[in-house]
């Protein structure tokens, strides 16, 4: 199977969202996909991030983590989403603050002078989003269960993608409605 980092990948609104997003389905364990388990694919992010990530211009053409820094960017990934993904859910603590700090500390460190690095522009994301809290912005796809930013003018934005998670949410309304009203 073939996999290509399209728009839909980059609907989060921030690379520090996009790349916590790289694990496809995560509360469930029995389909969960990790994008990143593939090298490959985690060095085509980068470039995948340049086209259509929210951050392209503020970090400038990234580069691929280098190969010892992988398991570091994995580690910051997962940060990223606890500590989020419990702040949209009310249960932000400060342990999981302190755990993503410690994650952006340990990555900057360990990437020295790679500011175009992944992992370093991941981290500086991160920074952003804990510097400029928008609380109501900062949602949970009910489709993909993806993290995103909601940049709509009145914050209603309920999904990710519309073109994606908001159409199949509407088609699975539909049939879900009309397979009631064909009922005898």
């Amino acid at each position: 199977m073939t996999f290509s980092w399209t728009p839909h990948r980059f609907s989060g609104g921030a690379l520090a969202l996009d790349v916590a997003n790289s694990v496809v389905l995560r509360g469930d364990p029995d389909r969960r996909i990790d994008r990143f388990a593939d090298p490959a694919i985690m060095d085509a992010f980068p470039a995948g991030a340049d086209r259509h990530g929210a951050e392209h211009a503020r970090f400038g053409p990234l580069e691929a983590v280098s190969e010892d820094g992988r398991a570091g960017l994995i580690a910051l990934r997962e940060a990223i989403d606890r500590h989020f993904r419990a702040e949209v859910r009310g249960h932000g603590t400060p342990a999981l603050l302190a755990d993503l700090l410690e994650a952006i500390a340990a990555t900057l460190r360990r990437s020295g002078n790679r500011p175009r690095a992944l992992d370093t522009a991941t981290a500086r994301s991160a920074l952003l989003l804990l510097a400029h809290p928008e609380p109501e912005r900062l949602k949970i796809c009910p489709n993909c269960h993806w993290l995103f930013l909601d940049r709509s003018r009145n914050r209603s934005r309920a999904w990710c993608d519309m073109a994606v998670c908001g159409n199949r949410a509407k088609a699975s309304r539909h049939y879900h409605r009309n397979r009631e009203e064909t009922r005898p």
